[in-house]
């Protein structure tokens, strides 16, 4: 009787691995593996691959991970960084995304781009599928999904993913089965590279608000990420990238210069410099000034590496033989990136 129990129970085990292993498996192929399209779902995830010991992090949404080149930081100034970006971050996922890096690694600073103040609701499920599939799970994840869920969405859904796909049966192509196991990275340490042009012509007139005033949600969130950077020592950056489009208004600004001037941050409204970084509008963007295309990001990058050195007093560490290694095989694989897409473009 007792052997037949034990048995019963190896049976009974052994059967549930079989179907949670189907059940991952199914689910692994469902998920949406953003190599083709949206390749934004993917930026977050290739964080983990890193060796996290990084000088500077950088937090945001579109407008940090389009515009800032980490192989010019290191070229230029030895600077080792990485971007955590990813479409339409929210101040809230910047910070739990923050909370999260720190428990990796402390950088010597933190930049963030204020352009996701504006914003003081959840927005999009596609957006916050971008943003939240790929990061592993942890208390920081558990509270960025609490906080970015919009009406309709449910918290078991991201913890079971095959509950929110389980209909993609339709929708799936050759890349779902290719990059079942695994896929390339997509970003240089975060940036997404583009080497086409598409001059900033015909921007729209910039519309008066009703009310320019940033919200509660996002000032406490703005709050809390002062409050961790300065627990973990950590110097917090707070940024405007050089984009034309959204509008950043003037009184969005004044409240910014207001806000970094009572709590002794540094702060880089670079759409003000755009003269001193050398930005050409007409050459420097791939989509009319939405964002900068490779060599509009490198600039920018030259620029900013210079205020890193200068005025947060970041070293210069390319006499490191172990990172400088490691660049040497990202940089490579940074300049053939850079001819891949420009002989796609003749």
């Amino acid at each position: 009787m007792y052997k037949k129990r034990i048995r019963y129970a190896v049976t009974v085990f052994f059967t549930a691995g079989i179907l949670l292993f189907i059940l991952f498996g199914v689910q692994r192929l469902l998920m949406p593996k953003y190599v083709g399209s949206d390749l934004e779902g993917s930026m977050l995830e290739e964080y983990y691959r890193e060796v996290k010991d990084h000088n500077v992090v950088f937090f945001g949404d579109c407008e940090v991970y389009n515009n800032f080149s980490p192989a010019v930081l290191w070229e230029e100034y030895g600077i080792n960084s990485y971007i955590r970006g990813s479409a339409e971050q929210l101040i809230w996922q910047s910070y739990y995304i923050m909370e999260e890096t720190f428990s990796y690694e402390k950088p010597e600073v933190a930049v963030f781009n204020v352009l996701s103040m504006m914003t003081d609701e959840p927005q999009k499920e596609s957006y916050n599928r971008m943003t939240l599939d790929g990061l592993r799970w942890s208390p920081a994840k558990i509270k960025c999904i609490q906080a970015s869920m919009t009406e309709g969405e449910h918290f078991l859904e991201y913890l079971f993913p095959i509950l929110r796909y389980h209909d993609r049966w339709d929708q799936l192509t050759y890349e779902d089965f290719r990059f079942f196991f695994g896929k390339n990275p997509v970003t240089f340490n975060g940036y997404y590279m583009r080497t086409d042009i598409l001059p900033a012509e015909n921007i729209p007139k910039k519309r008066p608000l009703i009310n320019y005033q940033f919200g509660e949600r996002a000032y406490a969130y703005l709050d809390k990420m002062v409050d961790l950077c300065r627990q973990n020592n950590v110097e917090l950056v707070l940024i405007k990238a050089p984009s034309l489009y959204p509008f950043w208004y003037e009184q969005w600004e004044e409240q910014i210069v207001k806000y970094a001037g009572e709590h002794q941050l540094k702060y880089y409204n670079f759409l003000n410099a755009a003269e001193q970084i050398g930005l050409d509008y007409s050459a420097d963007t791939y989509d009319a000034g939405l964002h900068l295309n490779l060599t509009g990001a490198e600039k920018l990058s030259r620029y900013f590496g210079q205020i890193l050195i200068d005025e947060c007093g970041i070293s210069d560490r390319r006499d490191e033989e172990d990172l400088a290694a490691r660049w040497e095989i990202k940089l490579e694989r940074y300049y053939k990136e850079i001819d891949r897409q420009k002989e796609i473009k003749e």
